[in-house]
């Protein structure tokens, strides 16, 4: 038997005149130092309000949106440079990452006028933030195996069970939730619906998990005969697998995904000075090398969405290969890196530090390695 491989990452520049919005990007960021006290390129750190409004009124929040939904209009290719330079600078972002991300082009996509009007305006200009229920307890990245129910009533759904790693969810105001509106049948994929739960009103009760750098970015969300109206289901009942595997392209191949160590690379780069010592320069040359690799996929990437496209397997792809390199930087940056007492080193060694507490969580969210292998042999026809 023949197996054909179909990966498509084409050639991509990005516009002629992405310098120009670089530069206005940077020249905000410097503008804006204060929010950047302890940069950190993770988009997961870094919760601060104050400085997504400022985005928003910038309009870089929703950039590809409709305008009429509060949106700029603006190409993917420009929306990549803004994530670009913000993850760099290691702007703080999460408070409105997720929205920007999945939950508004899932609602443009899916939603009805209704909640497209309701809720996308307000996260545009940085009000509104999301998290994601996918993930329980004792199902892996299995998400078709979810046991979440919601039960339709007179008064709206009614909904029990129990959601794990959901990140923000003590402090964003939604969580757009997977759950079961039908029972389980052969095909494991049917009866999945996606419902919005408002955080802070409808009674679901959050617990924090405090990680190993101290810090309480996932939660357990449980749900006990929560209801809520009618109107918050999103789509047609039972479309919730179509809604969340687009929802992982999204999340899966963005400069996120290789991008999150950046700041290692960036204090490694200025502890070495402009004569380093051979060892040190081949390290440096070993990451750009990954780096530059990775960004021409992930902009191919930005490239299918902007014709139209549903890249699952390829941001698979992004999305895994980035997950090998988060791993690898931190590692080769802490061989090759040259002690001592400077300034420059110190630097160094605290954004080493902060990411080497974090990275665990790095092969987690957007779905593990072998999930990611699984959708990638499917897409290959290798399973």
């Amino acid at each position: 038997m023949v197996v054909r491989f179909v990966l498509q990452f084409d050639r991509i520049s990005l516009p002629e005149d992405s310098p120009a919005l670089r530069a206005e990007v940077r020249e905000f960021l410097a503008a804006e130092s204060e929010h950047l006290a302890r940069p950190n390129s993770d988009f997961g750190t870094g919760h601060d309000p104050a400085f997504s409004r400022k985005l928003g009124a910038r309009g870089w929040i929703g950039m590809t949106w409709p305008k009429q939904y509060g949106g700029a209009e603006r190409s993917f290719f420009e929306r990549y440079v803004v994530t670009e330079e913000l993850l760099a600078a290691g702007a703080p972002v999460s408070a409105h990452w997720i929205a920007d991300r999945q939950s508004g082009p899932l609602l443009l996509r899916f939603g009805t006028d209704a909640q497209r009007e309701a809720y996308v305006p307000p996260i545009a200009r940085g009000e509104s933030y999301f998290s994601i229920g996918m993930s329980e307890p004792n199902t892996g990245s299995d998400l078709a195996s979810v046991r979440t129910t919601a039960k339709r009533t007179g008064d709206g759904w009614l909904i029990n069970g129990t959601k794990l790693w959901t990140s923000e969810a003590h402090r964003n105001h939604y969580m757009i939730t997977l759950v079961r509106t039908d029972a389980p049948s052969d095909n494991r994929h049917a009866g999945l619906s996606q419902i919005i739960v408002d955080l802070k009103n409808d009674g679901a009760r959050i617990r924090p998990i405090r990680n190993i750098a101290g810090s309480e970015d996932f939660n357990e969300v449980v749900f006990e005969d929560v209801l809520v109206p009618e109107d918050r289901i999103v789509g047609e009942p039972g479309n919730g697998w179509q809604q969340v595997t687009s929802e992982l392209a999204y999340e899966r191949a963005g400069p996120e995904r290789f991008l999150s160590a950046f700041r290692v690379f960036v204090e490694l780069v200025r502890a070495a000075g402009e004569a380093p010592e051979p060892q040190l320069a081949a390290a440096i040359g070993r990451i750009a090398a990954h780096l530059m690799a990775l960004r021409r996929m992930s902009i191919s990437v930005a490239g299918m969405l902007e014709d139209g496209q549903s890249p699952e397997v390829e941001a698979a792809l992004v999305k895994g290969l980035g997950n090998d390199f988060e791993k690898l930087l931190p590692e080769v940056a802490r061989l090759a890196v040259p002690t001592g007492p400077g300034a420059e080193h110190r630097r160094f060694r605290q954004t080493f530090a902060d990411t080497l507490l974090l990275s665990p969580a790095f092969t987690i969210r957007g779905g593990t390695r072998e999930i990611l292998r699984g959708v990638i042999a499917r897409g290959l026809g290798l399973r």
